[in-house]
């Protein structure tokens, strides 16, 4: 399960960060799948042999979704007194893993430091922080999105530091959308507030943001969270979505997120990217499934396809522009909440599907691998690691309907690396008197506003939740038509 170091690739480095990632980043999905004997070799071997205090560079926000985010994970599972997903427990564990959470936690901070917005930098060095020649250009999704496990952290240890300076950031991010569409761009200068990336669209830069103002309410219920999720739902919608108003009826083109100049709305290029395929399963969260079903009938057809998701697809010309497949969990994701919240056995052919292409076309001698070409099906010597943390996680539990994720009546929710954390009190209640006022800073506790109790929480907080007994009436018929009339009017294949 470890990844090779390989220090000619900066690219891979700036993920790998020389610290075991593969294997950290799979803790969970050992959990999940019930197999305790290969889950608490794992973390021991973690406990024993990864350390933080190293000389690397590393993108801040993979540290933190891929392994604070499963530190985090694991800690949670191996503490719970429940112990849904049998007996994870490891003998004479003292928070370890939650310790090591924290020392990769602090070596992240510095990210923050001396930036004039308060949005951190994109990287830093495990031991001497901020590098001098650090690039003060950073990605929205990439600043924005490390809300939910900062914010667990926090929550933990009673330490308002990593979420204040997490929310800080979203805050910083949010002040800066257009005033005139409330859209924001995907790249942004961190002493300036300036946008360099003009784009706004739902793919790369900007995905994982609007994912986590979502997950953040859910998991902490800070009602400004949702409010920030809500205005930013609906400027994609009034900007970012084009086509004819219903899926499956009526004139025009099916309906499409693209992407656009977010102060204008206008259309700036006629591509998607494949990680665009989440934002169905995030609609499922909120409870607009019958749009998500629509969208996730686009990408379904552009996996028929090719038997993967290109990186980016013109949808304009119907071919791939960006041609490698890094083995991307979206589709999968999305296929799994549709199923929860539909359970139309369609989305089990769907997620067969996508199995079977994966086992024709990516399974090598020692793991799967990237496609190179999803045409000529060339492969690259390398697999993710949200390979196993995500996309054999959301396969397994698309066709594992037992699984004491759906049947345990714990109320869980995934990260956007996939690590599964449960909706519970403790995370809901901030352990600190102090709340953050719009500046930035704590604010008195009587001043903060009304903080919504659990029951107000009006979306779809978890998978379990999803398994309230469906309207099979209203979704067990229209979804072969719908996928058709995709396939043959966005894809050509018919």
């Amino acid at each position: 399960l470890f990844h090779f170091f390989f220090s000619s690739n900066l690219n891979i480095n700036d993920v790998l960060g020389n610290y075991s990632l593969t294997l950290v980043d799979a803790l969970d999905t050992l959990a999940i799948m019930g197999n305790s004997s290969e889950f608490q070799k794992a973390v021991k071997l973690v406990i024993n042999t990864v350390s933080f205090d190293k000389d690397s560079t590393v993108q801040v926000f993979e540290a933190t979704i891929r392994v604070l985010g499963s530190l985090l994970s694991a800690h949670r599972i191996i503490t719970d007194s429940k112990q849904p997903f049998g007996d994870m427990t490891i003998k004479d564990y003292d928070n370890e893993l939650l310790h090591m959470a924290h020392d990769l936690a602090v070596r992240l901070l510095p990210a923050f430091e001396n930036t004039k917005t308060g949005i951190p930098y994109p990287r830093v060095n495990l031991k001497t922080g901020v590098p001098p020649d650090s690039n003060n250009e950073t990605c929205t999704a990439g600043a924005g999105s490390l809300l939910v496990e900062f914010g667990i952290l926090s929550r933990l240890l009673g330490d308002s530091t990593f979420e204040w300076v997490a929310r800080r950031a979203v805050k910083a991010l949010w002040s800066l959308r257009s005033s005139d569409t409330g859209l924001l761009g995907n790249v942004v200068n961190i002493q300036t507030g300036h946008w360099v990336g003009k784009q706004s669209g739902l793919g790369a830069g900007l995905d994982s943001f609007y994912e986590y103002l979502l997950k953040s309410y859910i998991l902490f219920g800070e009602k400004e969270d949702l409010e920030m999720f809500n205005a930013a739902y609906q400027s994609i919608q009034n900007y970012l979505r084009r086509g004819r108003e219903a899926c499956n009826e009526g004139e025009g083109d099916p309906p499409l997120y693209v992407n656009v100049n977010m102060f204008s709305g206008q259309l700036m290029n006629t591509w998607i990217d494949s990680l665009q395929a989440f934002f169905p399963g995030l609609q499922v969260l909120i409870g607009d499934v019958e749009d998500a079903i629509c969208l996730h009938a686009f990408y379904y057809a552009i996996w028929k396809r090719y038997g993967a998701l290109p990186e980016r697809y013109n949808w304009q010309l119907q071919a791939p522009d960006v041609l490698f497949y890094p083995l991307r969990p979206e589709l999968v994701e999305s296929t799994y909440l549709l199923y929860q919240a539909t359970k139309n056995p369609f989305y089990l052919h769907v997620g067969m599907d996508i199995l079977q292409s994966l086992e024709k076309y990516t399974k090598v001698k020692c793991g799967y691998a990237t496609l190179h070409h999803v045409i000529d099906k060339s492969k690259e010597d390398r697999m993710e690691s949200f390979f196993l943390s995500e996309t054999c996680k959301y396969l397994y539990l698309l066709f594992d309907e037992e699984n004491p994720v759906h049947k345990s009546g714990t109320r869980y929710m995934f990260t956007t690396e996939g690590h599964i954390i449960s909706v519970d009190e403790r995370l809901r209640e901030s352990p600190w008197k102090e709340f953050f006022s719009e500046e930035g800073g704590p604010d008195q506790v009587g001043k903060s506003g009304h903080r919504p109790k659990p029951q107000e929480l009006n979306v779809i907080n978890s998978s379990s939740n999803c398994n309230r007994v469906p309207d099979e009436r209203r979704y067990a018929l229209p979804l072969k038509s719908i996928y058709m009339r995709q396939i043959d009017q966005m894809v050509g294949l018919i």
